[in-house]
């Protein structure tokens, strides 16, 4: 399986969101937390964007968006 990792401007690119608002997001819960990937630089799964895309597009509500994020930062977890 391929796991792409999407740096800052490509998540800003694919999302719409500004990085303020994806940093202040992933505090609240409301966007997964971003990986660290070296000293000065950040990703997130390309899978996790268009998940978390697809939630907002069909509408999903704040506590339903946490629940997914949630499910999603347990899900790199248990990824191998």
């Amino acid at each position: 399986m391929l796991h792409t990792i999407l740096r800052i401007p490509k998540i800003v690119s694919e999302s719409g969101l500004s990085r303020s608002t994806i940093y202040s997001r992933a505090a609240e819960g409301l966007w997964p937390k971003l990986i660290k990937l070296g000293p000065r630089s950040v990703g997130q799964p390309a899978s996790e964007v268009s998940t978390m895309n697809a939630a907002h597009i069909s509408g999903k509500s704040e506590e339903e968006i946490r629940v997914l994020v949630l499910k999603l930062e347990s899900a790199r977890k248990s990824a191998e």
